[in-house]
Order: C-alpha cells, then sequence, then structure tokens
C-alpha cells in the first residue's frame, strides 16, 4: 500500500471521531487545506431544489468546470432547471473496472430566521465553547495546516451532500499530486433534485445508460457511524410523501358564535393523525409493519454495529425511543409515518379567536423493498376511510359539503424506492478491504461497520435497476450535523475521514 495509506498515528473511537497528529494525517491536511477555498466557494451557490429558478443551473455549471479542471468528459443533463451533472475521469484506464460514484448538490429548504448566523449561504466557522455553547471564529482559524479537528463549518449543504464533493475533489487531487494509482475508472452522477427524491434521475440514467455504464456504484451521501470506524451502508429504504388536508367551514369563523356547532378541522386532524399510531410510537395501522421480516442473519449483522444508544438519546434529547423494534439499527429496517409538519390557524401574535377553516398535515413515508410506497399509502387510504373520512383528490365543492360530514384531501407525492445489496456480494469484500487498508496502521486496526440499511433515503434504487450494477453507501459527515435542519454543520475533522474512505476507495481495485 501506498505511503498515504500508511497510518503512523491513532485514532480514538469516540463520538466525535477525534484524530492524531501524524505524518499521513499531515498529507490529508495538506490538500484538504488546498480544497477549502473551492468548498467554502461552492457553498455560497444557493441550492434549494424547491425552489423554481436557475440557482442549480448555475451549481450545475461551476461543478463542470470544477470537474473539467481535473481532466473529467462532463455532461450535463438538462432536466427542467434540475439538471444532473455526469462525467467520466480521463483518460481512461485500460483493462481496469469503472467505478461510479454518486453525490447530490442541492439542498433542503430554509427558514433563515431560524439559523444562528446571517445568511446559510454565507458559512460561518464555529468552535465549541467551554460553556458547551457554539462560538464564531475567524475563517483564518481553518487555513492552516494544523486546524482544529473540532471546528465545524455551519452552512446549507455543509454535510449534504456539497461536503462530500469538496472531500472526493480534495482525493482526486492528493492522488494526482503524490503520484499516487487509481485502482479503477471513475465515473461521477451528481443530483440537483435528491432533496425532492429525485424525480428526473430514472429517465437521465436510463438516456445515458451507456455512458454511465460501470461495474459498481458507490453512494457518497449520509452521516457517519458516531464511533468514529470507517463504514459502509448496503441498503436504504425509499420515500413517499403525502399530504393531508381537512375542510371545516368554507371561511374561518369566530369561536365564540360558532364554538361547540361548526366541527374544527384542526380537531379532526389531530384525531385521525393520532388513530394512525399507538402511544409507543408504533404504526397501528393492520399490515402497516406485517410484510418486512429481518432473519437471523440480519439481526446478528444490526447487532454487530454496536450502536450505543445511551449516546444516541443523550445527543437527540430524548430518555425512550419508540417501540418498534428493539434497536436503534432494527428499527430502521421497518417503514416509518412521520408528521414533518402541521398548519392551521395561527399562533403566538397571529393567534386569532377562530375555527379555522382548514388545517394541513405533510407527512413523510420511509419505505422498505417489503412494503412500497403503493402498498402504504393504499393502507393509509383504507385506514382513513375506516375512521370516517372522505377522501378527495381537490377541493370541496358545496354539494360535497353538504353530503359528507368529515372530508380530507389527500394528496401524495413523488416517490423513491428502497434498495438492498447482498453483504455477501463481491462489492462488500472490496469495500472491505478498501478501508481496512486505508485504516490499518491505527494501533486499534479498527473494523469497518458494516449496515444492513439506513433509514434515510437517496436514489439508489433509481440508479442500480437501469444499471444492473451492485451498489453501497459510504457515508463520511458527522452524524451530529444538523442535515435537513437550521444550524447545519461539518466538522472539520470528518473532512479528512471522508477524505481518507474516499482515498481508499479509489486507489484499490475492483475484483
Amino acid at each position: 500500500m501506498k505511503k498515504y495509506l500508511l497510518i503512523l498515528g491513532a485514532l480514538a473511537l469516540l463520538m466525535n471521531c477525534a484524530y492524531s497528529e501524524t505524518l499521513d494525517e499531515q498529507l490529508l491536511r495538506k490538500y484538504a487545506l488546498k480544497s477549502f477555498p473551492e468548498y467554502l466557494e461552492l457553498l455560497t451557490l444557493p441550492n434549494v431544489s424547491t425552489i423554481p429558478g436557475d440557482h442549480l443551473v448555475v451549481n450545475a455549471n461551476w461543478l463542470k468546470a470544477s470537474f473539467e479542471k481535473r481532466g473529467f468528459k462532463i455532461i450535463i443533463a438538462e432536466n427542467q432547471n434540475h439538471p444532473l451533472v455526469l462525467g467520466e475521469l480521463m483518460p481512461k484506464i485500460p483493462h481496469q473496472k469503472t467505478i461510479l460514484y454518486y453525490l447530490h448538490f442541492d439542498g433542503q429548504p430554509l427558514i433563515n430566521s431560524q439559523w444562528s448566523q446571517e445568511d446559510p449561504f454565507k458559512p460561518v466557522l464555529k468552535k465549541r465553547a467551554a460553556n458547551g455553547n457554539w462560538e464564531v471564529v475567524n475563517m483564518a482559524e481553518l487555513m492552516r495546516v494544523d486546524f482544529d479537528p473540532e471546528l465545524r463549518l455551519f452552512g446549507r449543504s455543509t454535510s449534504d451532500d456539497k461536503g462530500p464533493i469538496g472531500m472526493f475533489l480534495a482525493s482526486l487531487d492528493m492522488i494526482k499530486a503524490e503520484g499516487l494509482r487509481l485502482g479503477n475508472n471513475v465515473k461521477i452522477i451528481l443530483d440537483s433534485e435528491e432533496e425532492i427524491s429525485s424525480p428526473g434521475i430514472s429517465s437521465v440514467v436510463e438516456h445515458h445508460k451507456d455512458f454511465l455504464a460501470s461495474d459498481a456504484v458507490v453512494i457518497l451521501d449520509a452521516a457517519a457511524h458516531p464511533s468514529g470506524r470507517p463504514n459502509l451502508v448496503f441498503g436504504n429504504r425509499g420515500v413517499v410523501t403525502l399530504s393531508l388536508t381537512m375542510y371545516g367551514p368554507k371561511v374561518p369563523l369566530h369561536s365564540g358564535h360558532y364554538g361547540n356547532y361548526v366541527p374544527n378541522p384542526a380537531m379532526n386532524l389531530v384525531q385521525l393523525l393520532a388513530s394512525m399510531k399507538d402511544s409507543q410510537g408504533r404504526v397501528s395501522i393492520p399490515g402497516y409493519y406485517s410484510s418486512t421480516k429481518l432473519s437471523e442473519d440480519d439481526r446478528r449483522v444490526l447487532h454487530a454495529t454496536g450502536d450505543d444508544e445511551a449516546l444516541i438519546k443523550k445527543r437527540v434529547g430524548i430518555s425512550q425511543p419508540e417501540q418498534v423494534a428493539p434497536s436503534y439499527g432494527e428499527s430502521l429496517q421497518f417503514p416509518s409515518l412521520n408528521i414533518r409538519g402541521l398548519s392551521s390557524g395561527g399562533v403566538g401574535a397571529n393567534a386569532a379567536n377562530i375555527i379555522p377553516k382548514d388545517a394541513v398535515a405533510e407527512i413523510d413515508i420511509r419505505t422498505t423493498q417489503e412494503a412500497n410506497a403503493n402498498y402504504l399509502i393504499d393502507l393509509i387510504k383504507k385506514h382513513i376511510e375506516k375512521e370516517g373520512f372522505h377522501i378527495l383528490d381537490h377541493a370541496p365543492s358545496d354539494e360535497e359539503r353538504a353530503e359528507f360530514a368529515k372530508i380530507v384531501q389527500m394528496k401524495v407525492g413523488a416517490s423513491s424506492e428502497a434498495a438492498r445489496q447482498s453483504l455477501e456480494s463481491p462489492i462488500r469484500f472490496w469495500g472491505e478491504k478498501a478501508l481496512k487498508d486505508a485504516f490499518a496502521g491505527l494501533p486499534s486496526s479498527p473494523q469497518p461497520v458494516l449496515i444492513r440499511a439506513m433509514g434515510a433515503t437517496v436514489p439508489t434504487y433509481e440508479i442500480v435497476s437501469p444499471l444492473k450494477i451492485p451498489f453501497f453507501l459510504m457515508p463520511n459527515v458527522n452524524a451530529d450535523n444538523n442535515q435537513h435542519a437550521f444550524d447545519e454543520n461539518l466538522r472539520m475533522g470528518n473532512y479528512l475521514f471522508g477524505m481518507r474512505q474516499i482515498t481508499g476507495l479509489l486507489t484499490t481495485p475492483f475484483p
């Protein structure tokens, strides 16, 4: 193994993924430091995929230039203002296998007032103070080869998923500049609509199937295992969204004049939602979990991850988890039902003594291979009807209001399918070898964590199905990164961790 993989220091297997100062670490730091200005520039480009406009095109063009500078042949696949960036590193290595790497550059919606900084697209560097609070430090603190790995960069997409793009580019630069050898040919697919379930990726992959043809795909997304050990994930849940609008009076009504007479849609909605789960957090809709089965081998793999559930509960701030399954990892193998937002009337200074005219619940459902979107939506629809509600796909007419006592409009959003790869596949042994070699010099020789399937969703199925290739996911960013929420951040030690993992894959030949 090349010099850069000879690890001479120690990696403490702690929640914060601490790094020791070693010669090999200095090599990683050298190229991380070179990459930071480019990474910071990328973070300043607005990228919310739910907002119409050409900002994602700006991101795609920036990425095109960045990858072309490194020798990639790039195609921008037009996709209704959600372009995908496809690329192949040239020149190709003869008689070598090809690995396709997936990343995405779009981000979740923002509520700027919730963030602890002026603008989520103006990255801010912070360090945890003695009192436990985050305090802003000068960005110059990051521009030193001995930067503190506990520094965190705050801003939208610092971790999800522009952080791994920065790590990937830095790793490529290090390999080239240090005269190291790529183990495989490299292709990329950069997605601009992952946060809205990648509705266009299937057709893009199908149309560019010859260009994207590869021997395997690696998904560079999601949060790393909190132990600090290298990690590989062999599946992910799918997702489908559901919007429920409960209707009451045609206009908001005075609660004194009409209270006790006109039904309140907010009350009807919360009662319907409460009927979907029991007091232990389990979905009570018949059949919701029954098609998803775990074997003894599955449970053995899940147990071997060594999740520290006391630390998980402490980090997220709960005393007891929901009782879907006995452990954190096992819980993520089953379909979920999550209320992601509720709206009716007003609160705080906007509260008024009214019976609101409607109430809205936005729901996301994480699906499994055995319980897909169609299966679960059908169960939910039957449950709503059983609870006495009349379902519409439009706002009710006067005639429908007169006929039905409880009316709910149901809209199903885009979906992305679940995917799972056998742990006995050759890709598992390739990934495992690459990570073992990359971390081999550590006194503790940390073994990679192998995860059956993570709970989040990426468009794995939509890529591997038309290309007919094996896959795994390799998460790199810190587990407590606040992705999808305000104050999203990347721990800079994880930037080095991600470079180490990515470099291991890039330099290890696929069998």
